[in-house]
């Protein structure tokens, strides 16, 4: 368990800080399983909105189940960068959402824009919906209580990289590495082929994005790979998923019996 408590409300304001954070990934639609993981000390926990079985009804018991313990913020990644999607997954109570598969700084304008109201946004004023509860009513309160962060993990978004995090109202960036990888060449993630070009593509997004004075995350496969990331100058890191741990640690424990073979069936999910 990490040390202290977080205090989920100044998430968005230590993302914006670029302090170094470190979360957590959920595929799983398992609140109970969600509240437990929410109590170790990650600073956030990404909830999966775009692959796996948590789809849009389930973000709400998502948010529910992270608040309950108070010490990590909940995140959203939404299905696209559409800003009906992007409204619905703030309104469940997140205090940031992860657009997806975003090509160019005309998308990033758009999803940063879906996250304030009038007059710098798109935004719809909720009501009385889970974000009223935790963050307000206020727009402009509204507006700085959450953060908009974009995906750069295609060829279209390295072809317009700078102007991406150049984009107002945008708060940060993050790496889809599996996509980014194939966006490079790669015939699978973890293809040693495209593995230097890989390298120097993370470099490249670190540095846009410190240029741009905005935060830049990666998803990673484990603990000692985040914090080589975050080492090497990313502002956030996010640590595999619940499904692959649950299928790991399931798949150690039958080795260690004895009783079975030691490898899954099939490849466990290990990056969004």
């Amino acid at each position: 368990m990490r040390p202290g408590k977080q205090d989920p409300g100044a998430f968005v304001a230590r993302l914006r800080n670029r302090e170094r954070l470190v979360g957590y990934w959920i595929a799983c639609d398992n609140p109970v399983g969600t509240e437990r993981i929410a109590g170790v000390g990650y600073d956030y926990i990404g909830v999966d909105g775009q692959h796996g079985v948590l789809h849009q009804q389930g973000w709400q018991s998502a948010m529910l189940a992270v608040d309950a313990m108070g010490r990590s913020a909940g995140v959203i990644r939404v299905p696209s960068v559409d800003p009906i999607a992007i409204g619905a997954a703030l309104d469940s109570g997140a205090r940031a959402v992860i657009v997806p598969m975003v090509e160019t700084a005309e998308e990033a304008a758009v999803a940063a824009r879906a996250c304030r109201h009038w007059p710098v946004g798109t935004r719809s004023l909720g009501g009385p919906v889970r974000a009223e509860l935790r963050l307000g009513a206020v727009p402009g309160e509204l507006d700085d209580a959450v953060a908009c962060i974009v995906m750069i993990e295609t060829a279209g978004a390295l072809k317009d990289l700078a102007a991406i995090c150049a984009t107002p109202q945008l708060d940060a960036v993050y790496v889809g590495p599996a996509d980014l990888s194939v966006a490079l060449g790669a015939t699978y993630f973890g293809d040693p082929a495209v593995q230097d070009r890989l390298e120097q593509t993370l470099k490249d997004i670190v540095e846009a994005a410190a240029e741009a004075g905005i935060a830049c995350g990666i998803h990673c496969l484990d603990g000692s790979t985040a914090a080589r990331r975050l080492a090497e100058g990313f502002t956030f890191a996010t640590v595999s998923s619940d499904i692959t741990h649950l299928q790991e640690v399931a798949a150690a424990h039958l080795a260690a019996a004895g009783t079975g073979a030691a490898s899954p069936a099939t490849s466990p999910v290990r990056e969004p």
